[in-house]
């Protein structure tokens, strides 16, 4: 694959960057109470992508298996606690001074937000197998607005997930030859289903609501493509 391949996910890293670091700036100029009520209804927003994006699951089961089993790989490894350590550091370094700081749940909102669904899977594939970045170009946009809303009530933690953005999009373009076997339009479907059902407990966390351990969850969005093979097969002994 030529640098081309990657093109889409440097263009959204950057789009991230440039408008998260704008969000940024301006938080410092809203007052408290306007920053708060403007933070609760992004929850609002976060909990409504989740529940639109989770209705393109196609089977509720694998949907439940997934999330059970995800939970589970996910609370054995305590993903959740190595990724507030990594915030806790970042936050140590570059924000310390903050008595109020959000940067922690910024950080790992960010993280989920922008990489969290089918276009990114998506556009990754296309960029890497053909090269063609129309979809991640056009996430960017949309990643661009998110980060810059986000920042502007969440603080630093939105500026520092575009690192994410850029390791976890960049290793799925170069994977793109050897995932795009297994990664379905079904596949995607349930992992994009199960990436928004997280969404919704990161809503209800933004709301004061739950405690939820988000990044526990995160195994459950990859177990599809073990599942969704295994399933398919299981019918098809079932029925023949």
């Amino acid at each position: 694959m030529n640098g081309i391949g990657l093109l889409g996910t440097i263009v959204n890293t950057l789009t991230v960057l440039f408008g998260s670091s704008l969000g940024f700036l301006m938080k410092k100029g809203i007052p408290e109470r306007f920053s708060d009520i403007i933070f609760k209804g992004l929850a609002l927003v976060t909990i409504f992508i989740g529940v639109s994006g989770s209705l393109v699951g196609e089977n509720t089961l694998l949907a439940v298996i997934a999330m059970v089993l995800g939970a589970f790989i996910g609370e054995l490894i305590n993903i959740d606690k190595h990724i507030n350590v990594l915030a806790k550091r970042l936050e140590n370094k570059f924000d310390k001074n903050n008595s109020n700081s959000t940067f922690s749940q910024g950080f790992t909102s960010a993280c989920l937000l922008f990489c969290v669904g089918a276009m990114t899977i998506v556009g990754c594939l296309q960029a890497g197998l053909k090269g063609d970045n129309t979809v991640l170009f056009t996430k960017s946009t949309m990643d661009f607005v998110s980060s810059f809303i986000f920042a502007s009530t969440m603080g630093l933690g939105v500026v520092f997930s575009s690192i994410f953005v850029f390791v976890y999009q960049g290793l799925l373009t170069l994977l793109a030859g050897v995932l795009s076997p297994v990664l379905t339009t079904s596949v995607i479907n349930e992992m994009s289903c199960v990436g928004y059902i997280i969404i919704i407990g990161l809503g209800l966390n933004m709301l004061d609501l739950t405690k939820l351990k988000i990044m526990n969850f995160v195994p459950a969005i990859f177990l599809p493509i073990l599942l969704c093979p295994l399933y398919d097969w299981i019918y098809k002994i079932i029925v023949f």
